[in-house]
């Protein structure tokens, strides 16, 4: 039996090279969705043929975005893909993460709102948990603080109006923007997302912090309750 020579080109080294040239001269819409991923995919895997995987992984979570947000453990019930390979989807969903934050605390909110709703989209719209954020604003409407309010439904028993402005007052914000996701993936404000709107705004008002906004993520686009007239 003849041993393969080690010095040899690795199996499907030519289409990698082909891929990679097509990313760094083909412009942002070179590759397809599984080949993004199929090229993250390369890196743990030197030598095997990553595109089968990238396919699997884009039938089980149904988008790049949808593969680059799944949980760790999700991820790992994919038939064939390491936790190195977990790990290179983790870190691309993290840098783009990190990348969309940082356009956002460099300029006012207002002033960038589709940067932000990029940032929260990025961030929230794949989560299968219902998550509740305030944004924090100067006044000049710069990011002071995104907190993170609680992690469940949205009712009064769990977000306390007051509580969230005196948190405002604490940090010297004069503005906010509610933001919360609808792991369901329809962005329509529910009554209590209303609701609970409208009291943080009464209490706002009563303290001097103006509530902005109240946007509502999902998977099917956002809506924000002040666009609509509920604010």
């Amino acid at each position: 039996m003849v041993e393969p020579d080690a010095s040899s080109p690795a199996p499907g080294s030519g289409h990698r090279a082909r891929l990679r040239d097509r990313l760094l001269n083909g412009g942002p819409e070179a590759l397809a969705d599984y080949e993004v991923i199929e090229y993250l995919l390369f890196g743990a895997n030197a030598r095997g043929d990553t595109k089968p995987l990238a396919k699997a992984l884009l039938a089980r979570f149904g988008s790049l975005a949808g593969v680059l947000n799944a949980e760790p453990a999700a991820l790992k019930q994919t038939r064939g893909l390491s936790d190195v390979g977990v790990g290179a989807l983790k870190i691309a969903a993290l840098a783009a993460r990190r990348m969309m934050r940082s356009e956002v605390q460099q300029s006012p909110i207002l002033g960038s709102w589709q940067a932000l709703l990029d940032y929260l989209t990025i961030d929230m719209a794949h989560l299968t948990h219902e998550r509740v954020r305030v944004l924090y604003l100067n006044t000049k409407n710069r990011l002071l603080l995104d907190h993170l309010v609680h992690d469940g439904t949205i009712d009064e028993a769990s977000i306390h109006p007051r509580e969230v402005i005196k948190r405002g007052l604490d940090i010297g914000a004069s503005a906010l923007i509610m933001v919360h996701n609808h792991p369901s993936g329809n962005p329509e404000p529910s009554r209590a997302d209303i609701q609970i709107t409208n009291r943080i705004a009464e209490a706002g008002r009563l303290l001097g912090i103006t509530v902005h906004d109240h946007v509502i993520i999902g998977r099917e686009g956002q809506v924000s309750l002040r666009a609509k007239g509920l604010l």
